[in-house]
């Protein structure tokens, strides 16, 4: 998070920082106000960067974005997530709460299958 403007400078670091790293979200999150040159700027490297989205935000922005993502890879999260718990000892995670998950994560499989 910047407390400042994000510069196309800003940018051009950022990208020599994650140069050669499998990286497909480079996310700048601003309290300043962003220039609309420099947000095309971020915009239009999608194509020279091989993939990697690099966009600019505000603080409300920041969190629609980040539940666009989710909901893009929440079936990779979930599986990731329940692997997890699934693996922890009883002292870590109990059986009750191991439980639950499953069914949660059932009942929102099927009420997904119904929206699709």
């Amino acid at each position: 998070m910047k407390m400042r403007r994000v510069t196309r400078a800003d940018i051009d670091q950022a990208l020599q920082k994650i140069a050669g790293m499998n990286i497909h979200n480079y996310i700048f999150i601003t309290t300043d106000t962003i220039d609309v040159e420099v947000k095309e700027y971020a915009a239009s490297l999608y194509e020279q960067t091989d993939g990697v989205e690099v966009v600019i935000l505000d603080c409300i922005s920041f969190l629609r974005y980040f539940l666009h993502i989710f909901h893009r890879r929440r079936t990779a999260f979930i599986d990731a997530y329940q692997e997890l718990v699934l693996q922890q000892p009883e002292s870590a995670v109990g059986q009750p709460l191991k439980e639950a998950w499953l069914a949660l994560r059932q009942a929102a499989e099927a009420h997904l299958d119904v929206i699709e």
